[in-house]
């Protein structure tokens, strides 16, 4: 018997409202939930092939133990669980908790109830080398933002529907619905802005696919968005000026920020850029004088060698400007507390001298150990990590230096990978546990919480129970705590309850659990912007850090990289990532339905008169390298990117992935394969890893022969 039951989609920030149609014990349709109070019928196609993911043959069904390489054998949960338990406990007594470690993926961050049960486990352990996918994507937010607003939790949003200005940085809304900012269905959003009159400004090297419903595009040259931010609030300083009441009442170190911003003139940046210097100040003289403008930057930004530094400046345009804290500006989303637990206590120095150099210490909220390092403290450390848990994730696809990272894979003791298919790295496991899909498993909208343009949290039963013998993530790690004797969920109870904390949080919205169940969706308060500084700002003294002193060292090293592009050869190839409506990082490849045509491969992406200098064609293969790797693709000619931008969609290269037939088959490449990784190859600030404006030669394939 068929029924519908309401549930949302986990693939990316907004959480998109769902409607489930379940056949007995199957999953047999999604569709958008049009009664959906936030998302109002809005639900992008991964959303939809959400579907196709749930019933994916290749989805893992029971526990596998690899018993020869690429070889593996079902066994039972009580076989994996004590086989770990006691292969890690000999890992630990021989070489001490230092000898394991851990990478998490980006689908984590939307399982409300995976941190709590893996945190308890590693801690119980001891623990202390985390990686995860955030230095790939996202950590430098967390890093500016601590230094500027005094918690890794304050991400102020643009004002989209009441701006008269919206600049979005390194972002393609249309197609990544848009990070750090969760509302559904943003291209509405920004077209309906534009018909009421505001401008809408993107910042990108190519012309994006946003651009074509909504807004214009300002090309920028890779990785030098940093120096387009200076040189706006230089220009601003020195012509509009900076807003009186907002820097004479609510900031801090301004003169400092003054004279750092100086050194980058638009005249200076002009070249680096690519943006002719009329055109940068009269854009910083129109954001200025605009009655209310708003500011955001995603990923393109956020992967550049100082995508901190970047936060940073685009925070201080928002407030120099008087715009943070305005209706039409950027606010702050109020989440479950409106005080961090860290509020109002000094940054710390928080850097580590390692082996591989001075590093962010990890820690808290957003930051962890380098991803670009997870190999060489695999490989390389005087206390090499010996065990190493995977809990849906990819490193040897989504990380840079992908030989490296197959090599030390191979020489750790004991492997184990927690996800829904058997991956490319799963292929080197020791132990690969099946997970409960979105749909099998209890969950909140947990990811936009604290970044949404309306405020709510959602509950979602399991739609379906878990099939086969896959368990929520929660489960597997409890029950290796209760294997290794180990504080566990299940001393007390074998159903227990593991919403209390979420519990505690609604508690002090004056909510509970049990009405969330009951309602389904709960509408969180909507901080009013002009609380912003009184109620929401987390340093002690109530103001905005202007300048931080823990961005000194980042700051000279900026200057260093601006004197590296300059004397650039003029001809110099810079490939960037490009996302794709038809993936999610690495873990929608085995798709059939998204394999069709043309899609069966990712290209490389070319300006005809780049092609041009170097004899390649539309459709041919060609080299692309660097002193990174080398890799082969073909080759798709168009004019939408900035001549001497080379781009290419990542999540690709599964040839060896056996577990996924689809993906294995239609493999594509590696792009991946060119970042930099090891020492050197991320941002010491926040341990970002650099992924984009890579140096790279693109050569006809037959005249590489």
């Amino acid at each position: 018997m068929q029924s519908k039951k309401r549930t949302f989609c986990r693939v990316c920030e907004p959480a998109c409202g769902l409607v489930a149609t379940v056949d007995d014990e199957a999953l047999v349709a999604l569709e958008p939930d049009k009664e959906h109070p936030i998302s109002k019928g809005f639900v992008c196609n991964k959303g939809i092939y959400g579907l196709d993911i749930h019933n994916d043959p290749d989805r893992l069904k029971q526990p596998l133990k690899q018993v020869a390489p690429g070889e593996f054998e079902p066994i039972s949960w009580d076989q994996a669980l004590n086989e770990i338990a006691e292969r890690l406990s000999v890992i630990i007594n021989g070489h001490g908790a230092d000898a394991v470690g851990s990478y998490t993926g980006n689908p984590t961050a939307f399982n409300a109830l995976y941190g709590p049960s893996f945190g308890s486990f590693m801690r119980q352990l001891g623990v202390r080398k985390h990686f995860s996918s955030g230095t790939q994507d996202c950590a430098n937010k967390f890093a500016g933002s601590e230094a500027v607003f005094g918690t890794r939790t304050m991400h102020p949003v643009p004002d989209i529907d009441h701006s008269d200005f919206i600049l979005i940085i390194g972002e393609n809304p249309a197609v990544s619905h848009m990070s750090f900012v969760s509302i559904p269905h943003p291209m509405q959003h920004l077209k309906e802005a534009e018909q009421r009159g505001a401008r809408v400004l993107y910042v990108n090297p190519r012309e994006i696919e946003s651009a074509s419903i909504a807004g214009k595009v300002l090309k920028i040259r890779p990785d030098s968005d940093a120096y387009l931010l200076a040189a706006l609030l230089h220009e601003i300083d020195r012509s509009v000026g900076f807003d009186a009441e907002a820097v004479e009442r609510h900031g801090q170190n301004v003169d400092e920020l003054r004279a750092f911003v100086a050194r980058y003139p638009a005249e200076r940046v002009a070249d680096v850029t690519g943006i002719p210097a009329p055109e940068i100040r009269q854009l910083a003289i129109d954001f200025a004088n605009a009655p209310s403008a708003c500011a955001h930057l995603s990923t393109g930004v956020n992967m550049g060698r100082q995508g901190t530094l970047a936060y940073w400046l685009l925070h201080m345009l928002v407030f120099v400007t008087g715009n943070l804290g305005r209706r039409g500006g950027n606010f702050y989303s109020l989440g479950f507390y409106e005080r961090s637990p860290a509020a109002g206590k000094a940054v710390p120095e928080g850097f580590l001298d390692t082996p591989f150099g001075r590093i962010r210490k990890p820690g808290g909220v957003g930051i962890s150990l380098p991803g670009n390092l997870l190999a060489n403290y695999i490989s390389d450390h005087h206390e090499p990590i010996r065990a190493l848990f995977v809990n849906s994730g990819n490193p040897v696809l989504s990380i840079g230096g992908e030989a490296a990272m197959r090599e030390a894979l191979t020489s750790l003791e004991l492997l184990v990978c927690v996800d829904i298919y058997r991956n490319a790295t799963a292929e080197y496991a020791d132990y690969v546990l099946p997970a409960a899909g979105a749909f099998e498993r209890e969950d909140i909208n947990i990811t936009g919480i604290g970044l949404q343009f309306e405020p709510s949290v959602q509950f979602t039963e399991a739609m379906v129970p878990p099939a086969y013998e896959r368990k929520p993530d929660w489960w597997i790690y409890e029950k290796l705590c209760q294997t290794m004797s180990l504080q566990s969920a299940f001393d007390a109870d074998e159903n227990p309850n593991m919403w209390a904390r979420v519990d505690a949080m609604l508690r002090s919205q004056g909510r509970s659990m049990r009405e969330l169940r009951a309602e389904n969706i709960i509408a969180l308060e909507r901080s009013r912007p002009e609380e912003f500084y009184d109620r929401y700002l987390q340093h002690e003294d109530k103001n905005v850090d202007c300048c931080p002193e823990i961005f000194a060292e980042a700051q000279t090293r900026m200057e260093e990289i601006f004197v590296d592009l300059e004397t650039a050869p003029g001809d110099q190839l810079k490939l960037i990532s490009k996302r794709d409506q038809y993936m999610m990082n690495s873990w929608y490849s085995n798709l059939p339905k998204l394999k069709r045509r043309d899609r069966d491969r990712n290209y490389l992406f070319m300006h005809p008169l780049d092609a041009e200098k170097r004899q390649v064609v539309d459709g041919s293969e060609v080299s692309v390298s660097n002193e990174h790797g080398t890799i082969s693709a073909p080759v798709r000619l168009t004019e939408e990117l900035m001549p001497g931008v080379v781009a290419m969609t990542h999540g690709w290269g599964h040839r060896d992935a056996r577990g996924m037939r689809v993906a294995g088959e239609k493999h594509g490449v590696n792009c991946n394969a060119l970042l930099p990784s090891g020492p050197g190859s991320f941002e010491p600030l926040s341990n970002q890893a650099h992924m984009t404006g890579i140096p790279v030669e693109v050569k006809p394939l037959a005249a590489t022969a």
